[in-house]
């Protein structure tokens, strides 16, 4: 399923028509995104949470030429799935 999908169920789900179902979901999107840059924790309860975890640089090594590098601290976005998500997708 993608963004579009998620649209299309929005606008069957509901009175919404299509601008305003596109609205809807690229603000939900934007606001996670939003605040995991401002490192902020979401939790949608039922669903899961997203945390933004930390990694630090560490010397690395290119698998074609043998050639050491270094590779900078970075921050990447986690997902954290609920026990309601899991029990579904478990069943």
């Amino acid at each position: 399923m993608n963004r579009s999908d998620l649209i299309d169920v929005l606008i069957k789900e509901t009175d919404l028509n299509s601008s305003d179902a596109k609205k809807v979901v690229n603000i939900f999107f934007d606001s996670i995104k939003n605040a995991l840059a401002q490192d902020q924790r979401v939790e949608v309860r039922g669903f899961g949470s997203f945390t933004v975890k930390r990694y630090k640089g560490y010397t690395g090594r290119n698998p074609k030429t043998g050639q050491k590098t270094d590779v900078q601290d970075k921050k990447l976005p986690f997902f954290k799935a609920g026990k309601e998500l899991k029990d579904k997708v478990d069943c």
